[in-house]
């Protein structure tokens, strides 16, 4: 995402190359004669391996004033991945990255000194495949030599706030592995770069440090912040991204740019604007050598003031940039000759190409101690009454999708890494999870996953995750079948979520296979929607399990549609198969009048378990009570749908509402309805009120058997804007709790951090806004305490959230708006189609503040990794001919224990696994069962699957084996920091603390049926 073009299409004259002339059409491929520019690139000076040592001298006692040529490509926005890429639809946008990187490969090659530095995997691995075999060679080249340098490296440059972390971890992963397997440990990132997203988390720079990043640089910061930054030489500091680990395995040090990614004012010399060229010939009447050289030593000063040392950079180019490349590069070498010819002169200005990276150098050199920071960066504002936190929530359907495919492909992943080869070819097909894998990584950009690219570039992302879910589908089935030792009809019910599945509902017979890719058994309900009957359930033994076939919600109007439910016990990293039997519609009919919900006429109305009652208004249908007898706490809680009137500009600011910026009219939001038209329904193994508020909105409130938590299942959309206001819908929880305008988000998944209203903690705010500057991401749990009673939403999506009175928590569950924000899209936030209605899930916990910790973790760690569920229907056949069916199965030896959460288990090759394991408790959620002790397991004996044979760790992103790795070290001013050099890796003994993550390359041997 950037700012909308500066100029209509251009196709200027010619360029030169060094030895030859010709002329090309600037917005086209250079015809330059690879063969003969490879020679010219042999002869350049330079080491082979690319790092530090390569980057350019530097004039100490001057102002070093560092270009960094760049270009920012967005993975989708205003156009599709592959619009952008090819250069489609450049009346949209002119954009074409093939190009790009075409003209920027010509540039370098035709002067030693320049260097230019590339993003997104996404695009540059689709280029690398389509080039001959001595392009491949120049460019590697040009990577040995430093000259063209990889930064961050991930398949896209992620958002921050609605990525979950483990999705951020595999796409960097993918991008980064691309660049250790084609330019080895010369391409590299020393440096994260994350110029466009619109807030920064504190996780990313932990998972960022774990990777092994020296540096991190920042484009958006809120303007506040920013002003405060620059007054206190604060623009650069050490930012510690983790509470528990211990410094400095989380600290990376982090860089604010000082204008935002863009180029300094009136020096942009790209096709898309229009600033004027260097003029050096005095006697043409536009020569403007003298003037720009003056001005840029004018800038180089006024932004140095800004930083403490001696270094500053300037980013030269921004959105798309150098089709043309020539055009930025010719005006560049003039203005850098130009310049330092004025140190003859008494200048102290020296100006050169450089990196990143080679700028990260110099500071770290300059061996200062620098400030800590241990917050975030969220929310961001770029101006008064500009808050982007509507993002958080935008396309909430896409970003349901998003997890749901996070899911399936660890589900995926994992099959892969149980059955070996036998998943990837076998009786279904040719499985691969490489699409899903790479549609994931797509949908990580900040323009993606955080609902803000064009709705025809957001149905093609979903477009992505669907092509990728079939390779997938075939993998799966094929370990499947491998590891039951049957070959049955598997069937993927994509469209579980609005209740259709043709096996289950025309069946009378079929087979549920559910595999749990925890680390520890867990107990399921089963939901499926079936037709009217009765129906025998058998478990992998074939003993008889409880059933009920219970109304669906939304049915009342229709002709009554049934759902099956039935328990099941799955073991770890494993599955177990239960058979299906609908019996005669006789006594399918006598159930049925026990079966149907009724409207309750009690006084009394509520719902329980063994562990939680809940209890509602009978006048409004309304929730107003929640009860936890397993720990004798009670709180009153209202809970409700409201709706915040999207402005669309008033006399403070014509700032509107839109996919990035949440804008409220008024501070108080309007309830969708003040009642609720209220069923109950009550079976052994589930109990539910149907809560129907308007035509557009409704809410089962649930509770199943042995569930210490209560699931509230809403329904939003389409949301009506006929009467010309956009709204921006929430549910919203009020209790007496006092909170003292505290509240907690949790991080990208992981470490929770304390949120203030009206309040920043490392600068003092000027709220403009109290609504929506009060907001912020929440990815899968937001909470509220006394101190000793605590009241946890534990989300099925990312989605905005916040605490605008003591007492109350709020979650933006949908948004309609009817006008554009200005931030680029063009385009209001309609969601039209598919996305116009929207199934989600709160769990809602309610417990002590000592034992929350253990409830809300492991809660949303099976939130997140939910059973898979696969039909079949008809006959089967056997695997192996030897082998008796198998119906239960786990890939482990014992569970592990409820602090260690399996986070990747992957092919890494041909008889390679990929292994993460993390401790999932920070260092004070104890919970009174030792949760944030240590935990030390034995890799060796842990699966059974396949036997580990050698094991290596390596870094989060398994692209430096970590005995090698080191990091630039950094003095801070809290203190100390020790740097002790890593233990020998023992699989017998692998201890995990605290919020570590520890990443493992084994070569294994898969057992063989016997």
């Amino acid at each position: 995402m950037g700012t909308p073009p500066l100029a209509s299409d251009v196709c200027a004259g010619g360029g030169s190359a060094v030895w030859f002339s010709m002329n090309f059409c600037t917005l086209g491929s250079p015809v330059l004669l690879i063969s003969f520019l490879f020679w010219l690139s042999l002869a350049t000076p330079g080491a082979w391996a690319a790092g530090y040592e390569t980057c350019p001298p530097v004039k100490p006692g001057m102002l070093n004033v560092h270009l960094l040529p760049h270009t920012h490509d967005d993975v989708g926005w205003l156009k599709t991945v592959d619009q952008y890429y090819y250069g489609i639809l450049n009346d949209v946008q002119h954009a074409s990255v093939q190009y790009i990187l075409d003209s920027v490969i010509a540039s370098l090659l035709e002067n030693p000194t320049r260097r230019f530095i590339y993003v997104e995997m996404a695009f540059f691995s689709r280029w690398w495949k389509e080039q001959t075999n001595a392009t491949q060679d120049v460019v590697r080249r040009l990577v040995h030599q430093g000259r063209l340098e990889f930064v961050n490296g991930g398949w896209v440059m992620n958002d921050e706030a609605a990525t979950y972390y483990g999705a951020i971890v595999d796409q960097m992963t993918l991008g980064l592995r691309f660049l250790q397997d084609t330019f080895g440990s010369s391409g590299r990132p020393r440096v994260a770069w994350h110029i466009d997203p619109f807030g920064h988390s504190r996780e990313q720079a932990s998972l960022f440090a774990q990777m092994g990043f020296d540096g991190f640089f920042l484009g958006r910061i809120d303007y506040q912040d920013k002003v405060a930054r620059e007054e206190k030489l604060k623009m650069e500091e050490v930012w510690r991204g983790s509470a528990s680990l211990k410094p400095p395995t989380a600290d990376l040090f982090t860089g604010v740019l000082p204008n935002n990614y863009n180029p300094p004012r009136n020096l942009c010399w790209d096709v898309l604007c229009a600033d004027h060229p260097l003029v050096e010939d005095p006697k043409s009447p536009e020569f403007n050598a003298k003037t720009l050289v003056s001005y840029f030593l004018q800038l180089a000063y006024s932004q140095q003031q800004y930083y403490r040392t001696k270094h500053t950079v300037m980013t030269m180019g921004s959105d798309f940039q150098y089709e043309n490349a020539n055009m930025w590069f010719k005006n560049m070498d003039k203005l850098i000759r130009l310049v330092n010819k004025q140190q003859a002169e008494g200048s102290q200005v020296h100006v050169l190409y450089s990196t990143p990276s080679c700028y990260l150098w110099e500071l770290n050199k300059a061996n200062l101690t620098w400030s800590v920071k241990e917050d975030d960066f969220f929310p961001y504002a770029d101006g008064p009454h500009m808050f982007w936190t509507g993002y958080f929530s935008s396309r909430p359907a896409l970003k349901r999708y998003e997890r749901l495919s996070y899911n399936f492909l660890q589900v995926c992943k994992q099959l892969e890494a149980l059955a070996g080869p036998a998943a990837t070819t076998g009786p279904y097909g040719s499985g691969d999870s490489a699409p899903l894998n790479e549609a994931m990584a797509v949908l990580q950009h900040h323009d993606a996953v955080s609902g803000t690219a064009r709705q025809n570039v957001a149905n093609d992302y979903a477009r992505q995750l669907a092509a990728g879910w079939g390779p997938c589908e075939v993998l799966v089935s094929n370990a499947l079948a491998m590891l039951s030792h049957e070959k049955q009809n598997f069937s993927f019910c994509r469209e579980l979520n609005i209740s259709i599945c043709p096996v289950s509902q025309k069946s009378e017979h079929f087979q549920v296979t559910i595999y749990n890719p925890l680390g520890r058994k867990v107990q399921q309900m089963i939901r499926l929607p079936v037709n009217d009957g009765i129906f025998f359930v058998k478990d992998p033994n074939g003993k008889t399990v409880p059933s009920n076939v219970v109304m669906r919600p939304n049915s009342y109007s229709k002709r009554y549609q049934w759902d099956l439910l039935f328990p099941a016990f799955v073991p770890a990293l494993g599955f177990s198969m239960y058979s299906v039997a609908k019996v005669t519609a006789a006594t399918s009919q006598a159930y049925r009048l026990r079966a149907r919900s009724k409207k309750s006429r009690s006084h009394v109305l509520f719902i329980e378990n063994e562990y939680i009652r809940a209890t509602f208004d009978s006048g409004t249908g309304l929730l107003m009570k929640i009860e936890n007898m397993e720990q004798s706490l009670s709180l009153p809680v209202s809970q409700g749908f409201f709706w915040y009137n999207a402005s669309t500009g008033d006399g403070k600011s014509s700032q509107a509402s839109g996919a990035y910026i949440f804008r409220p009219n008024h501070l108080k939001p309007m309830p969708v309805s003040r009642w609720a038209q209220v069923h109950l329904v009550k079976t052994a193994l589930v109990q539910e009120v149907h809560q129907n508020f308007s035509a557009w909105c409704s809410q089962v409130v649930r509770l199943y058997p042995g569930q210490r938590h209560l699931e509230l299942e809403w329904m939003v959309g389409p949301i009506p804007v006929k009467d010309g206001w956009g709204k921006e819908v929430i549910s919203r929880f009020d209790t007496p709790l006092k909170t003292q305008g505290e509240f907690y988000t949790d991080s990208n998944g992981r470490e929770i951090l304390k949120r203030r209203r009206n309040h920043r903690p490392t600068w003092r705010l000027n709220q403009t806004e109290p609504v929506a500057g009060n907001y912020y991401p929440v990815n899968t749990r937001i909470y509220i305490s006394d101190g000793h009673t605590q009241l946890t939403v534990v989300t099925d999506r990312s989605q905005g959230g916040s605490s605008l009175q003591d007492g109350s928590l709020e979650l933006m569950v949908h948004r309609r708006l009817l006008l554009d924000d200005g931030r680029g899209v063009q385009e209001p936030l309609m969601e039209l189609g598919t996305g116009s209605t929207v199934l989600g899930r709160h769990l809602v916990l309610l417990s002590s503040v000592s034992d929350a910790a253990a409830r809300h973790r492991l809660l949303a760690e099976k939130e997140i990794l939910a059973p898979q569920v696969v039909l079949s229907q008809g006959g089967s056949s056997p695997y192996y001919y030897w082998a008796a069916p198998r119906t239960q199965f786990s890939a482990l030896r014992q569970d592990l224990p409820p602090q260690v959460h399996l986070l990747t288990l992957a092919r890494w090759g041909p008889k390679m696994l990929l292994l993460r394991l993390e401790h999932q408790f920070t260092a004070t959620e104890d919970s009174g069962r030792k949760l944030s002790s240590p935990v030390t397991l034995n890799l060796q004996n842990l699966f059974q699957a396949f036997t580990i044979t050698e094991l290596q760790e390596t870094t989060l992103a398994a692209n430096q084996r970590l005995s090698e790795a080191s990091r630039l070290k950094w003095m801070t001013d809290s203190g100390l920091i020790s740097y002790p050099a890593p233990s020998k890796l023992d699989p017998t003994s692998v201890t995990l603390r605290p919020m570590e993550i520890r990443t493992f390359v084994a070569r294994v041997k898969w057992q063989e049926s016997s």
